[in-house]
């Protein structure tokens, strides 16, 4: 029986880990363990249930990432596989709106932006986000010519720029710090002057070569996806399909399925690892926290990079290298509740971005309560605000009590939150070092960590640090470290995917 250990407990280490499962469900000779260093598995989708002081009623508040994209398959597929697909739900889009900070103002996105380039015209010359210069200078997107006409055969690898450069170029430098770096840059808490887009959106700089024109290759973009809602009209009693989903229950209910699925008998919580060796017959050996050491056939490491890099110092210096070079960004997520009493605004919106240039002390807002279905109770408004990201380390000094403080008084300041109001509840999430930085020449880095890895037989790597941050990159990842394995066995699987089509 071949035997792989997995090294961290997040959704990518237990997307391998059912992985391993289903193929031993289907007769091939393998098995795992897995070992997760915190007494929780689930890493970054961390879900609380928290009973409201005073009516004893339920709050869902998740810590991590709180949703994933809808039109990646992976977690769909995954959760079919479960039983839970009908467990998934879509956000309450009738309250989708997305507000801009902009002095002491909230300025609602206008209609049309898809990323940050406008689709629409009456929409953005209304707006007041931008002023009328930076509108014309986004508008001059139509006429500005490509900076470079790829040669055949040539990607947006071999072409790659930063996101401020790109879309300075592009629309402006209005463009980049009321909205581009917030939304986009926001999404990734990284730095907009160090961010590789070919590494985090080549489709920016596949639309520039098609289109010659960011503007033109949006409204092509939205005109099929109106055209697709012509034909796929919503069904009466089906889920709606909205761009990100969620679990009813949070994504913390994802995870312990998963791991259900995938055998809690052969998961360990509360011990780490502390090294990894390939002894000379082949075999893999990890030292965990408490002195054991467990013996395997393969190994897959799905922590974050810097810590990977620990790890496999001994086995490969290059790898380790190579890990040790993507850099990483703390950051927090605040989650509080109030009663709707004191809460006299609008509360019908998803969330509000807080751009750099206004020198906040938090990246964004989401409104919980309005963004997804049940989580929390009638008469109550639950929020969450993030802080840290790149440039802002500093904050990350702060005990959880500043801020919870800093992050409510944030919300008295921009929504009008009674000055007085104290929160039912909150909490702090801290993710250190838990944002891989994607910079230039990430790809570059990962093609040499991929053709190092693939000669060094029973070793991979997985999880948000390489080749994607999302929930479906991170299943994917880990799924891939196990192809890797079993192809190095011989061992091939049925066909797993489903077809990516609609699935609402």
């Amino acid at each position: 029986m071949k035997r792989v250990i997995i090294i961290g407990g997040g959704v990518t280490g237990l997307g391998a880990a059912y992985k391993v499962r289903r193929a031993a469900d289907a007769g091939h000779d393998v098995d795992f363990v897995l070992v997760e260093k915190d007494d929780r598995l689930g890493g970054k989708l961390a879900t609380d249930y928290i009973d409201d002081p005073e009516t004893g009623e339920r709050y869902i508040v998740d810590g991590g990432s709180d949703a994933f994209i809808t039109a990646k398959p992976a977690v769909h597929r995954v959760a079919r596989q479960l039983g839970i697909f009908e467990d998934e739900t879509p956000s309450c889009d009738e309250n989708k709106k997305t507000l801009i900070v902009k002095g002491r103002r909230l300025i609602e996105m206008p209609d049309g932006i898809m990323m940050f380039a406008p689709t629409k015209i009456l929409p953005m010359a209304t707006t007041s986000l931008y002023s009328w210069p930076a509108k014309f200078r986004m508008a001059l997107d139509i006429l500005l010519p490509r900076k470079v006409r790829w040669a055949s055969g040539e990607t947006a690898q071999q072409h790659d720029e930063t996101l401020e450069s790109f879309v300075v170029r592009r629309m402006g430098r209005e463009c980049l710090d009321r909205l581009a770096e917030p939304l986009v840059g926001g999404v990734h808490a990284s730095d907009p002057a160090k961010m590789s887009l070919a590494a985090t959106f080549p489709n920016l700089l596949e639309m520039e070569q098609k289109f010659g024109s960011l503007v033109l290759g949006f409204l092509d973009q939205r005109k099929m996806v109106e055209e697709q809602k012509r034909k796929h009209p919503p069904q009466p009693g089906k889920k709606r399909f909205t761009f990100f989903s969620s679990f009813f229950e949070g994504m913390q209910y994802f995870v312990d399925k998963l791991a259900e699925g995938s055998g809690r008998d052969r998961i360990r919580t509360g011990v780490g690892a502390t090294a990894v060796e390939h002894a000379e017959d082949g075999t893999w050996r990890v030292t965990l926290t408490d002195g054991e050491v467990l013996t395997g056939d393969a190994v897959i490491v799905a922590t974050e990079a810097w810590a990977g890099a620990k790890l496999v110092r001994g086995v490969d210096g290059h790898v380790a290298d190579l890990l040790e070079s993507i850099p990483f960004s703390s950051s927090a997520t605040v989650p509080m509740a109030f009663r709707a009493e004191d809460c006299p605004f609008d509360t019908k919106f998803f969330g509000i971005l807080c751009p750099l240039v206004e020198d906040r002390p938090v990246m964004a807002i989401t409104m919980s309560s309005s963004k997804w279905p049940g989580r929390a109770p009638k008469g109550r408004v639950l929020l969450r605000g993030f802080v840290g990201g790149p440039r802002n380390q500093e904050i990350m000094r702060s005990s959880d009590d500043e801020l919870i403080e800093i992050v409510r008084r944030q919300l008295v300041e921009m929504l009008g939150l009674k000055s007085d109001a104290k929160p039912l509840f909150a909490r702090v999430f801290r993710w250190t070092l838990g944002m891989p930085q994607y910079t230039m020449g990430h790809l570059d880095r990962m093609d040499d960590l991929e053709a190092s890895l693939s000669a060094i037989p029973g070793l991979a790597v997985a999880g948000g640090s390489y080749r994607g941050v999302g929930i479906p990159n991170c299943i994917d990842s880990g799924e891939n470290g196990v192809r890797k394995l079993f192809g190095e066995w011989g061992i091939e699987l049925a066909e797993d995917a489903v077809e990516e089509k609609r699935l609402y």
